[in-house]
């Protein structure tokens, strides 16, 4: 694996500007890439482009993309963490990018959660 550079961070935090939709309440669904150190070594990179050029391909323009730290599981790394309004939060564990495509077709646009890659359902937050 290449090492990650300022001018590849860049591309990235452009890329991302571009595609995800950052208008607050306008968005159906949430991704957040968890890109922590652990997560970045265990190829979270590699999925979070992939997963805006699908979304590109596929014209979402109400799914928003971030990025977060370490979720704190570093053995399951990548993980992602998919937000549908209304729905509980789905935490996704050692991802590939098939997996996240997987995601993306049947959690993000049908509303199916993908329980063979489903690490938990429901928020660690109360309010």
């Amino acid at each position: 694996m290449k090492k990650l550079k300022i001018g590849d961070l860049e591309k990235i935090r452009d890329k991302v500007r571009r595609t995800a939709v950052l208008r607050q309440g306008k968005a159906r669904a949430k991704v957040t890439v968890h890109m922590g150190t652990c997560g970045i070594a265990a190829g979270a990179r590699e999925i979070l482009s992939s997963l805006l050029e699908d979304i590109r391909k596929k014209k979402l323009d109400d799914v928003i993309v971030t990025t977060s730290g370490c979720a704190g599981l570093c053995s399951r790394e990548p993980m992602a963490t998919i937000e549908v309004t209304g729905k509980p939060p789905v935490k996704y564990v050692d991802l590939t990018t098939e997996k996240m495509r997987k995601i993306l077709n049947q959690h993000i646009i049908k509303g199916t959660i993908v329980n063979e890659y489903a690490l938990a359902v429901g928020s660690e937050r109360t309010h």
